[in-house]
């Protein structure tokens, strides 16, 4: 306890010092599993704004998903078949998470957009220089639990930084499902100590899982380089 105060109280003195510019001009992309958690995007927006960088697009998508809906659409489309059917629900999910990333054209994205979008914010074409993941919901089973492992498979293979974060507190942590699949994870992004891991991760520290919870096997913070 002594030492998570200490660190957090470090965290708080070095934001200010640390943080300005650190991200500067960098493009960033927010995808919630579950509906946006205002909370958590304000302290997302707030970090990256702090370092100098952009959200550029905000995405939530609902759970459980319709894997019915989302078979019937894209087996519509020929470019899409060999994606439909619920054994490709985690290949799916590794390609929405590519198009995210990415931008440009969002094949995928239009297609489901109907389905599998709650909310969405900002442009789809520019593209994402790092990647947040926020799951708000409870933990998914069956096939929703494989197109989440593929989501976050995707973002973590996209080849730009990807972390997974979540507020101080959640009642189900999603760190160990993110950590799992690859992404690094921050906790209490509600904390000067979770911003400044978030946007040391989001420019490119040594990944890992960082804060001040249990799930955090890294320690409080990447090294700061």
């Amino acid at each position: 306890g002594r030492i998570k105060q200490a660190l957090g109280d470090f965290a708080d003195d070095a934001y200010p010092a640390v943080v300005p510019g650190r991200l500067e001009g960098q493009r960033v992309a927010v995808l919630f599993v579950g509906p946006v958690d205002r909370g958590v995007s304000t302290a997302v927006g707030k970090a990256v704004h702090d370092a100098g960088g952009t959200v550029v697009r905000t995405r939530s998508i609902g759970v459980p998903v319709d894997a019915k809906a989302i078979h019937d659409a894209l087996a519509q489309q020929p470019a899409f078949r060999q994606l439909a059917g619920t054994n490709q629900l985690k290949d799916l999910g590794r390609a929405l998470a590519g198009e995210l990333a990415a931008g440009g054209k969002t094949p995928l994205w239009d297609a489901l957009g109907e389905i599998i979008v709650l909310e969405r914010k900002g442009l789809s074409a520019p593209p994402a220089d790092a990647v947040v993941v926020v799951r708000s919901a409870k933990p998914q089973r069956g096939a929703t639990r494989a197109f989440l492992a593929g989501v976050y498979t995707g973002f973590a293979r996209s080849g730009a930084p990807a972390v997974g974060t979540e507020a101080s507190g959640a009642a189900t942590t999603a760190i160990p499902a993110f950590a799992l699949a690859g992404l690094s994870t921050v906790d209490s992004i509600d904390t000067a100590a979770g911003r400044l891991g978030l946007v040391l991760l989001l420019g490119g520290a040594e990944p890992g899982s960082y804060g001040i919870e249990e799930t955090a096997g890294d320690g409080v913070l990447p090294p700061i380089p």
